[in-house]
Order: C-alpha cells, then structure tokens, then sequence
C-alpha cells in the first residue's frame, strides 16, 4: 500500500526526514517500516538533538564496569561486585493516566536493571508537579505516588528515597522519573548486543496489546497536547515478578546471549538496537507472537508498548531449556526469529515481508540536529535580585518564619509519601527515606553497602543552567557523602521542554555542559542517563531539570551516618559557602517572588568536603550529619532535630548581614555534624586537616529550638507545621 501524502507526520516524521527516508530506502516505506522509523527516529529513542551534546559528559573511570550505551550503567563496588544502575522518565504518560504512567515507570527502570543479569534492591523517585490547590495536580500527585508505591511493593522492591517539588511550571505537564538500582557479579553483566548467526531470537513475558502505541513517538513532538494522549500502558508487577525472577535464573545459568527489556517502541527498538549493538541482522515473523487481542496487525504488534515483556538471544540447543524455565514461571516464551549476516531487520507477517532495512539506517543515519542557541531575554532579568526591595525579618519573627517555611510543600515532611512505600522490604534498607541524605542499602554477604541518593534544584537551573546543573550534580554526590559513602557514579534523566526554540534549547545546552563539569570536577562519572524533551504546557516549557542519581560505595557499613542526633552532642557547622536569597525557597514561599542567581558554588570545596565526609564516617565518631541545601540554616537543623524528637540551643551562629538571609538563604559546600563533646576536639582536627571552616554552634537537647536571641519554638508546633504541608493534596483532590 503506497503512503498517503503526509502520513509521516502522523508518526512525527517531518517532510525532510520522510524525503531522507525515501533516499536511503530507495523506494517509499511500507506502513510497517514507516511506523518503525518514526519510533526509531523520535527524540526518546533517536536523541536527535540530544546526542551531540551528551558526547561529551565524562563517562569512564577505573570503576566503572559499564557506560552509556547499554540499558545501564555500573561501577565496581571493589568485591566482586558491581552497581547497576539508571533513571528514567514516563512523563508524557503520567499525565494521561497517572496511576498506570507511574506505575509502568517503575516497571520499565526495574526492567532494565535485571535485563543485565542484575538483582534491583533499590527505586527511587524524582517527581515535579504543579501547585496542590489545583485539584487537577493534586489528582496527578496523589495518583502517581500511589503508583509508585503500588507497583514497587508488588514487586518487592523496596522504594527507598526521592524528592518531590512543587511548581506553576508544571502545571499540566508533571515529571515522574524513577531510578532503579541492582547488584550483580562483576563478571556476569550480560549486555543487550545479538551475536551468533543462526542463534534464535524468542519474546517471553506477557502477551501483546495494543496498549502504548506510538508511546515514544508522542513524547517526542513539538505538540503539548499531542505529547499527552495516545493509548497507555497498563502494568502487571506480579507478572514482572514472575518474569523477574525467570530472567536472574536463566542468566546465572547462562542460557542467554543477549536479553533486552521492551520499553519504549516495544519489539522495535529491543530488536533495531540489539541487531545494532551485535553488528548483525535480524529476521523474525510476528505471527508467531503471542496476542492477548484479536485483529492485531504487524504495524500494531511492532510498536505495541505492552509492559512485562523481553527479548532474548539464544543459541538454538538452549531453546528447550529456557522455555522449561519460563514455564515453571508460568511464562510464555516463542521463538520468533533468529540472527542473520544480511545487516537488515527483516519483519515478516507469515509470508508476507513487511520490512526489509538495513539496520544502519534505524541507528546510524538518524539525523542529528545540533543547537546553537542564543541566551534567552528571561535569565538576565530574573537574575536581578535588591535585596533592599525585600524587608528583613526580625530577631524575634525567626520562629514564626520558620514555621510559615515548614508549611511550604517543598519543605514539609514526605512521610505521607513514605508510608505508600514499602522500604523495608528484602532487609537490606539500613538508612530509609527521611533518616539521612541519602538511602543507605546493605549488601548481603558482604560488610558493606551503598548510598544513593537523587536530587535536583529546578529552580536553580531556570535562573542559571550551567550553574544550576552544577548544582545538582554536587548535592547528589554530596548526600551520597554525608552517609560516609564514597560516590562512583551518576545516572540523570535530563527533563526539558522543546529543544526546538528556546529557551529550552539554551538550557539543555548549558546544563549538559554544567552537569560534565561538575562531574569531572568531582571525579564522580556519569555512567548512564535518559533525555526527556517536550515537557510543555500551551507552548510553555517546564522547569528544566536534570535530575541526578547518585551511587557510592560504603565499605563498612557499621560506619554509615544519618541525621539523628543525641542529647549532650554538640552542633557544627562545617563549610565556609556563603548563603544568598537568590532562587531560594525563602524567597519563593514568603515573597512569591524567583529572582536572583543560585548560590555560588565551589567544586574545589566540595571534593575536600566529601573526603571530610568520609574520613569523619570511618572515624566512628557517632556523628550525625545532613547538608544545608533548600530552606537553608534553619530548615536543615530543624530537620534533624525532628527526626531525632530531640531540640537544640543554638548560639555563635555567624550573622550573614541580614536575619532571613542567616537562617533561610541557601548555600553549597555546608553540612551540619553533631558528635560528642569528648569527640570535639578529633572533629575540629579533622576539619582542619580538610581546610573547611568549622564552628560549634549548639548542644543539642530539650523539646525546642532555642535560637540565640532567646526566640524558641517547639518541636510540637514544627511538627504541626511539617505534617500540614502535604495535606492539602488531599484537600484540593476532594474539592
């Protein structure tokens, strides 16, 4: 059937690329092939504007087992183990149907982790919504945390860590990005390239629907409201366990050449990419593919999206074995194709072919679109921030202020969140979600374990991209740190709006760019990603946020840290970063107003300071430690002191010029540590041993928080606070 004039728009082709197409072809595409390219070539699957500027993060380290290129990253943990680890976004999916977007989220991250032979131990989430009195955000954040956590304890894995920002930019387009993490043998990652000619191909899992068509084509395209519909995935996490489970049998037996998770795409990506990995050519026949509905064509049946599914390499004497395997799981598995020398993917639909393309021109000759953008008007204007235009607090309106900050729903406690997690699961959670900086995991069999941790300041990127994703970058490493973890490497998902005009062109651009540099700066390399674009709203682009995943290695982990602290210790204040209202929550929640530059940031500072970290960790000084970051000097000791039920009585505290600007501006390169007072004297050596500024500052103890003027407040009324915070998620969602 010959193409209809424009029918390559429909699959988010545009006319050049359609003209490149025909060129390389030779002749028009069929349906099926035209289908294949558009998923192929769209910006989730293609990184079409993307790749030239992802080239050039640093990617490779003596412990690093595994780069970009693969379905994840992993770093040696130094026994014989290794780290494998991703994040991803479902975005666009989210906000159709949040509850499945989320939840098919996870299930596709998890998917990816132990299609390389991986045990996953560990999600995380990094979400972004639009303010909670809107009751339609308020149904998209109480749906997608459900799904979360829905999917994850059906699974049985554990959900240990995260955060949440609340923002206008998000109004209608919300960010739902979850990370996923596993342990494997260093020496038994399987990589997703075919290999040996004549070695079948076979699809195990569930069954095909049509569920999730055109799914990475429509969250590729410069059209908000195309970007938001389309038929989404519906997930089944007791048959991805079942699926699980099978995949770790057969690859510690291997059985398996290859294995490849169907996500985005479905068969055609797991099959162009594995083809393009192994160098070789495929042939398979979709009417061997089992189908959970009637009537489905090849064109449906390529690019189905249906969840719970895998694609494996095996060599043709293994088939017998791997079905009984997947049997005993209760599993389908088919053979449907096999490796071939011709460098083509060949789709047939019985004895019809419906696809003959070299391999190549999925992957090789997808056109690359560089951006060369001008720096938008906004920045220079939002950057400027008189202080004299925002009137200080008082002496005595510190307690009061402090209060207002903890009813923000970007200050407020996450446990209403928590609760929804199952984070104790398989018994490896040492540090959950709101005990320290990061999630701390043991692994069994050894005496040690890792840290990870998730972060992004969105707000900081949109006044400074390069600046802001800098930012990021160190405060993911430095949570990570602050468990006396040393950090191995970086994972992010790069969610912006349309690089197609700025001025989300200029902020991707300049936030790759500040992300590479921060990370070689810190030694710490970026070992996997995903790129999520189109993230708008009426034309309107979202906060840009590369979110950052960070994994470190704790090598004792009788010897990690958290945030609670003991009466009698003494509190310090470590670092000597100057605080700045500029992009600060402060700011933003008191005088609605985001303005300003981010604080600055001194990566120097913060190597010495992660070192610190973790000499102070091995040290076993009992110390507890959490970083200044959001809400500033105030917030953060509050936060430790509610997690401990215990206050403090604060005193030395340097005085930054202004009241708000000591207590609630935001700064890098600060933690706070408490130890006791016969540890004191070991502390300040070490900090002077690292050329960090240190300052006793309290002694923790009592049920208030005493500031040193005498203004107090107690923990009753800031716990009050916290937990209001949240709640009116609910509130709006019942309006």
């Amino acid at each position: 059937m010959a193409i209809a004039e424009g029918q390559w728009r429909d699959v988010a082709l545009s006319d050049n690329e359609y003209a490149q197409i025909v060129d390389l072809l030779g002749r028009e595409p069929s349906d099926v092939e035209l289908g294949m390219f558009g998923a192929m070539w769209s910006e989730h699957c293609g990184y079409k504007h993307s790749r030239p500027l992802l080239r050039g993060l640093p990617t490779e380290a003596p412990w690093v087992v595994q780069g970009p290129g693969e379905n994840a990253g992993a770093v040696d943990l130094g026994n014989g183990y290794a780290a494998v680890f991703k994040v991803e976004s479902h975005n666009h999916p989210s906000a159709v149907e949040p509850y499945e977007g989320a939840a098919t989220g996870v299930g596709g991250i998890v998917r990816d982790i132990f299609t390389m032979g991986a045990r996953p131990v560990a999600i995380l989430d990094g979400l972004r919504f639009g303010p909670l009195d809107v009751p339609r955000n308020a149904y998209l954040y109480s749906h997608v945390v459900a799904g979360i956590g829905g999917y994850g304890n059906c699974l049985g894995v554990p959900t240990v860590g995260g955060e949440v920002f609340f923002d206008e930019s998000y109004n209608g387009n919300p960010l739902v990005n979850a990370m996923c993490v596993g342990i494997a043998p260093v020496d038994g990652i399987v990589r997703a390239a075919a290999s040996g000619i004549g070695n079948v191909l076979m699809l195990i899992g569930a069954d095909t629907g049509r569920d999730g068509l055109h799914g990475a084509t429509f969250s590729s395209v410069d059209d908000p409201e195309a970007s938001h519909r389309g038929v989404i995935q519906v997930g089944n996490p007791f048959l991805e366990k079942q699926l699980m489970e099978a995949c770790l049998e057969l690859l510690s037996q291997d059985s398996v050449v290859a294995m490849q998770d169907l996500g985005a795409a479905g068969m055609t990506s797991s099959i162009v990419e594995c083809a393009s990995r192994g160098d070789v050519g495929v042939d398979i026949d979709v009417a061997l593919v089992p189908r959970r509905e009637d009537g489905m064509n090849a064109y449906e049946i390529m690019l189905s999206e249906s969840q719970e599914r895998m694609v494996l390499v095996a060599t043709p004497d293994r088939v017998d074995d791997i079905t009984e395997v997947l049997n005993r799981w209760s599993l389908n598995a088919s053979v449907i194709g096999q490796v071939t020398d011709t460098g083509n993917v060949v789709v047939r639909d019985g004895e019809e072919i419906v696809c003959n393309v070299p391999v190549r021109n999925f992957i090789d000759d997808c056109p690359v679109y560089p951006i060369d953008p001008q720096k938008p008007s906004y920045i220079a204007e939002v950057q400027v921030l008189d202080l004299e235009t925002i009137p200080d607090i008082s002496e005595t309106d510190i307690a009061t202020t402090l209060q207002s900050m903890l009813q923000s729903p970007n200050l407020g406690t996450r446990q209403s969140i928590w609760e929804q997690y199952d984070h104790t699961i398989l018994t490896n959670t040492v540090v959950g979600p709101g005990e320290g900086d990061a999630a701390v995991i043991r692994q069994k069999g050894t005496n040690g374990g890792m840290a990870i941790s998730m972060d992004c300041n969105s707000r900081y990127v949109y006044l400074d991209p390069y600046l802001g994703a800098q930012h990021a970058v160190a405060e993911a490493a430095r949570n990570v740190a602050c468990t006396g973890a040393r950090p191995l490497g970086l994972t992010n998902c790069l969610n912006f709006g349309s690089p197609e005009r700025n001025p989300a062109d200029y902020q991707l651009v300049q936030a790759v760019k500040g992300m590479g540099a921060a990370s070689r700066q810190l030694d710490v390399p970026i070992v996997s990603g995903n790129v999520s674009l189109y993230n708008e709203t009426a034309r309107q682009p979202v906060y840009p946020t590369p979110m950052i995943g960070c994994v470190g290695v704790l090598d004792d982990i009788q010897a990690h840290m958290k945030m609670t602290w003991y009466a009698d210790q003494r509190l310090w204040l470590i670092g000597d970063s100057e605080p700045t209202l500029g992009g600060s929550e402060y700011l933003a929640h008191m005088h609605k107003r985001v303005a300003g530059t981010p604080p600055a940031l001194d990566l120097e500072h913060e190597v010495r300071l992660i070192r610190f970290l973790r000499e102070l960790a091995g040290s076993k000084f009992g110390a507890a430690v959490h970083d200044l970051s959001s809400g500033g000097l105030a917030l953060a000791i509050t936060e430790m002191a509610l997690v401990s039920n215990a206050g403090v009585t604060l005193r030395n505290v340097t005085d930054a010029g202004r009241n708000d600007l000591t207590w609630f501006g935001e700064s890098a390169g600060r933690v706070l540590v408490t130890v006791d007072e016969s540890a004191s004297g070991q502390l300040r050596r070490l900090a002077e041993e690292w050329n960090l500024s240190h300052t006793e500052i309290g002694t923790v103890g009592g049920d208030t928080i005493v500031f040193p003027n005498g203004d107090d407040i107690s923990l009753q009324a800031l716990n009050s606070a916290s937990d209001s915070a949240l709640a009116v998620g609910v509130e709006a969602e019942m309006a």
